[in-house]
């Protein structure tokens, strides 16, 4: 039983030690600056790991021949998409535009299997509550979005200028891949009649033909339709 602990504590104490040096060797990319490679290769570093260190057939060697062959081929990538930038794209990805001059570009977005309600999750982490708030926003290789406002949305921000507050509104989703939000309508005690009413207004032909379609109080609808 003794033996067992030894053995265990000191295959701990190595993989332990080779993990620590590899994340040194390897930099803080592995950690802020996440991409689908990365997470995946840090799952299957730790994953060989753990089962050799619980595999009692597997021994020391086997840790530090895992932890090295493959913190070398995750080194050798990171060196060959510094030295070559051609490559970048194939092994890292590349930085996708997903909104440009205020518009959502849909076809960008199936491309990088991305839709709308994640594009507005990764926005609302961002505090950005509305589209229309949005001048351009790319898509980053470690799937967050950088986002740089419109100039109406943008600092200085009401305290700067000493504007006294005003009520706050959530903006509402009418449409969203072209179907109808029907608990957008019923928030606001509206039907379809009227919002297609509001889509012929700007010469749309209809709810189908709408890739995003929000309401926000004071302001006009905004619409985006597939193509623009």
């Amino acid at each position: 039983m003794n033996t067992n602990f030894l053995a265990l504590t000191t295959e701990l104490f190595v993989g332990f030690v080779a993990l620590l040096f590899l994340t040194k060797m390897l930099g803080k990319n592995q950690i802020t600056q996440l991409t689908p490679f990365d997470f995946i290769s840090a799952i299957v570093l730790g994953e060989l790991v753990g089962n050799a260190i619980y595999d009692k057939d597997i021994g020391l060697p086997y840790i530090l021949y895992a932890v090295f062959l493959w913190g070398t081929l995750i080194y050798s990538v990171q060196k060959l998409t510094q030295k070559f930038r051609g490559i970048r794209p194939l092994l890292e990805g590349q930085p996708a535009l997903v909104i440009a001059k205020g518009k959502i570009q849909y076809e960008i977005l199936k491309k990088n299997k991305l839709d709308l309600n994640q594009l507005q999750h990764l926005l609302r982490e961002k505090d950005i509550f509305s589209i229309r708030e949005v001048e351009y926003g790319i898509l980053e290789t470690n799937g967050s979005v950088s986002v740089l406002k419109k100039k109406l949305y943008d600092t200085p921000n009401n305290q700067d200028l000493n504007i006294p507050p005003s009520n706050v509104a959530l903006p509402i989703m009418l449409i969203l891949d072209g179907e109808v939000i029907k608990e957008g309508l019923q928030f606001l005690n509206k039907n379809e009649d009227w919002l297609k009413e509001e889509l012929i207004k700007r010469g749309i032909p209809g709810i189908s033909a709408v890739l995003y379609a929000e309401w926000l109080e004071g302001q006009e609808l905004e619409i985006q339709p597939y193509s623009s």
